[in-house]
């Protein structure tokens, strides 16, 4: 014979209803955060070209920063490869200027800086590339290059993890823009940035659309540099570049 069951006690019952409940949320955020990556892959790919010849020329690139190095010191394959695509595209004539937008809010660290000394090193004129230090997030870089330097015929060059995120925001904020992507970046050297990538899209999705996110500096428009022709006044003129606020 069959013990009887055990009633139900009170803590069970808010043990139970605990448990269904927060299995509820992490549904709920789940699918929140899987609507949230699916509306930036949708609408940044859209952009996203891969073929260079067919990339719009001449354009502005739009070089997203990132740090130099990698833990443990090494040379960061996502830098060198965003330097190697905006070097390419330049000497192939579809970029004829380079705003190079990154972190430098310390004194002791400056994305834009290595950037630059990085495109220089691959034979890159100094005439042809602007500097922005207050590219602290993708957000910021997208924004300001709209609002402060003004872009035309836009070309965003990043990973192609992230370039869907930043093309999406270029869309949502109406600045016109395609992106090429850098080499890949094997898996075992990338897992944790496109892990967080994923979180990073329901963020971008969050400034979009509920919060209208601004960049933490905007200021005063800034011309871009650009390589002066033969006989143009401008050649001695000292090189436009937006300091750090």
């Amino acid at each position: 014979m069959n013990a009887p069951a055990k009633p139900d006690t009170f803590l069970g019952k808010i043990l139970r209803g605990l448990t269904v409940g927060l299995a509820g949320v992490l549904l709920l955020a789940l699918g929140i955060l899987g609507a949230a990556n699916l509306r930036v892959l949708v609408v940044g790919n859209r952009s996203v070209i891969e073929d260079s010849t067919r990339l719009p020329r001449p354009a502005t690139g739009l070089i997203l920063g990132t740090s130099p190095r990698s833990h443990g010191a090494e040379p960061n394959p996502f830098f060198e490869g965003r330097m190697d695509a905006a070097a390419r595209l330049y000497r192939e004539g579809v970029l004829d200027r380079l705003l190079l937008s990154g972190d430098n809010r310390r004194a002791d660290y400056n994305e834009p800086g290595a950037m630059r000394d990085a495109l220089l090193a691959r034979g890159i004129p100094a005439a042809a590339i602007t500097l922005d230090y207050a590219g602290f997030r993708t957000l910021d870089s997208v924004i300001r290059a709209q609002k402060v330097f003004h872009t035309q015929n836009t070309l965003i060059v990043t990973d192609d993890f992230h370039l869907p995120r930043a093309l999406f925001i270029a869309a949502e904020i109406g600045l016109p823009a395609v992106g090429f992507a850098s080499a890949h970046v094997p898996l075992r050297r990338s897992i944790r940035t496109r892990v967080r990538e994923i979180f990073s899209r329901a963020r971008a999705c969050l400034d979009v659309y509920v919060w209208k996110t601004q960049p933490r500096f905007l200021g005063a428009p800034v011309p871009l540099s650009h390589v002066p022709s033969a006989g143009d006044s401008s050649a001695k003129s000292p090189l436009p570049e937006n300091t750090a606020p």
